[in-house]
C-alpha cells in the first residue's frame, strides 16, 4: 500500500520526503524483515496471553520422551502470528499489482484457513471432552479429515498451477541468439550488457531449472508425446498439486520439537528469497545466466516477511516453547515454501534445501511400510526407527530437545548454502 501511495504522489508531483527509497527492493526488504520482527515480537505476547486466557493448550500423547509431560497445555495456533507478521509487510511495501504477490497472498490464507480450522476442531473436541468428564487423548479424530486437507492442497495446487501456466503477466525473457530483421525489432525487449545491446523474446513455456547442469532450463511439455503436447497444462499443474502437498506435510510432521519447523522454515526462505531476488533482477539474472523473470523480485519482500515472522516467532517457540504454531503454521509455511520454489522454477531443488522436511516425510514412510510389511509377513510388525519422524527417533535415543533441533538447522544451513551454489555450480 506504502508503494502505490508514494507512487501516487509521485505522479501527483508531490515531493514526499523519502518516497525515492520505496522504489528500490532492497529497502523495502529491510523494512518487511523489521516490520514481521516488530508484529510477531509485540503482538506475539499478547496472542499468547489471550491463547491461555481461552484455555487454547496443546494435549500431549504419553509416548515416552524426554520433556513430554512438560508441554501439556502449552498454547496452540500459534500461527496466526506468523500469518499476520506475512501478511501486513507484504500489504504495506509490496507491489500489490504483481500478480506473484496476489497468488502467494491467497495461498498464505487458503492454508492458514485450513490449518486454523483443523486445530480450531481439536481444541473444540478436547473441550468436549473435559465438559463430559472423559479423558481427551490426542490422536482421537477430532480435527479436519485427512482426505479434507489433501483436498484444500489440491485445490491450492490447481489455483497456482493454472495461474502459472496461464496467466498473461507470467512470463520469462529468453535471449535471442543472432540480431533480429529491422521489421522483427519492435517484438523483443532490448537491454544493453556491457556496451552491447542484446535482444530478449518473452515465453510462457512449463519450464524448470536442472541444478548442475549448463544447459539447465527443462520443458515439462517432453515428457509427454508430441500429439499430446497441447495438454500440456494438466501434467504442469499434477506437478504443481504433488509438490505443494508433499512440502506442506513434510512442514506440519516436522514441527514436532520446539524451534524446529520455525527455524527451518526461515533458514529455506533465504535461501528462497536469493533466489527470487537474482531472477527478479536483469542485472544478475544476466550476470549469473539464469532465466530472468519481470516482477519476480517482488517475491523477495514477501519473503523477508515470511523470514522476520519466523525469527520474531521463533522468541516463543524455541526451547522451552511457549507456543506452537499448530497447523495453523506448519502447513501455510510448508505450501509456501512450496509455491514459491516453483514460481522461480527451482522445484527440482526441493528435495536438498527442503532436506529436513524430505527426510522427516520419508523416515514416516519407512516406518509405516516396514511395519505393515513385516506383519503382514510374520504377524508380528517391526520398526526400522525406534519412532518416526526422525526427530522422535533420535529423542528415544537420548538426545536432547534442543541439540536434535540445533542440529537439523545446521544441516538446513548445509543445504541451503549447496542450492544457492547451484546458480553458478555448472
Amino acid at each position: 500500500m506504502l508503494y502505490h501511495l508514494f507512487d501516487w504522489f509521485d505522479k501527483q508531483g508531490i515531493d514526499f520526503p523519502g518516497s525515492e527509497l520505496y522504489r528500490f527492493i532492497s529497502f523495502r526488504v529491510v523494512m518487511a524483515i523489521l516490520t514481521s520482527l516488530l508484529i510477531t515480537l509485540v503482538f506475539g505476547k499478547r496472542l499468547i496471553r489471550y491463547l491461555q486466557n481461552k484455555q487454547v493448550g496443546e494435549s500431549v500423547r504419553d509416548l515416552g520422551l524426554a520433556g513430554e509431560q512438560q508441554k501439556k497445555g502449552t498454547p496452540t495456533m500459534g500461527g496466526i502470528i506468523i500469518i499476520l507478521g506475512i501478511i501486513i509487510p507484504t500489504l504495506l511495501f509490496a507491489k500489490l499489482d504483481t500478480i506473484y504477490i496476489i497468488v502467494m497472498l491467497i495461498a498464505t490464507v487458503w492454508l492458514g484457513i485450513i490449518g486454523f480450522v483443523d486445530d480450531y476442531l481439536k481444541l473444540r473436541a478436547k473441550q468436549q471432552a473435559q465438559q463430559q468428564g472423559v479423558a481427551y487423548k490426542k490422536g482421537d479424530k477430532d480435527g479436519l479429515a485427512g482426505w479434507f486437507k489433501i483436498l484444500g492442497q489440491v485445490g491450492l495446487g490447481i489455483l497456482v498451477g493454472a495461474v502459472l501456466y496461464f496467466h498473461p503477466d507470467v512470463k520469462i525473457w529468453r535471449e535471442y541468439q543472432g540480431t533480429p530483421r529491422a521489421e522483427q525489432v519492435d517484438q523483443f525487449h532490448q537491454r544493453e550488457v556491457n556496451g552491447k545491446v542484446k535482444y530478449f523474446v518473452e515465453t510462457k513455456e512449463p519450464i524448470t531449472t536442472i541444478p548442475f547442469v549448463k544447459n539447465h532450463e527443462f520443458n515439462y511439455s517432453k515428457l509427454l508425446p508430441e500429439a499430446l503436447r497441447d495438454f500440456s497444462w494438466i501434467l504442469y499443474i499434477l506437478v504443481v498439486i504433488f509438490i505443494i502437498t508433499a512440502v506442506s506435510n513434510g512442514a506440519n510432521i516436522t514441527d514436532g520439537l520446539d524451534g524446529l519447523a520455525t527455524g527451518t522454515s526461515a533458514l529455506i526462505g533465504v535461501c528462497l528469497g536469493i533466489f527470487a531476488y537474482a531472477s527478479g533482477s536483469f542485472v544478475f539474472a544476466d550476470y549469473l545466466n539464469i532465466m530472468y523473470i519481470p516482477e519476480l523480485g517482488e517475491l523477495s519482500i514477501f519473503l523477508a516477511a515470511m523470514i522476520g515472522a519466523c525469527v520474531g516467532f521463533l522468541w516463543y517457540n524455541s526451547y522451552p516453547a511457549q507456543v506452537f504454531m499448530g497447523d495453523t503454521g506448519s502447513l501455510t509455511l510448508g505450501g509456501i515454501i512450496a509455491a514459491i520454489a516453483i514460481i522461480v522454477h527451482k522445484e527440482l531443488l526441493i528435495p536438498i534445501f527442503c532436506g529436513v522436511f524430505l527426510v522427516e516425510n520419508l523416515s514416516v514412510m519407512i516406518q509405516v511400510t516396514y511395519f505393515k510389511y513385516t506383519k503382514k509377513k510374520y504377524g508380528v510388525g517391526k520398526r526400522v526407527f525406534l519412532m518416526s519422524p526422525l526427530h522422535h527417533h533420535y529423542q528415544k535415543k537420548g538426545y536432547h530437545e534442543a541439540k536434535i533441533v540445533t542440529r537439523f538447522w545446521i544441516m538446513t544451513v548445509l543445504f541451503v548454502i549447496f542450492s544457492i551454489a547451484t546458480l553458478k555450480l555448472r
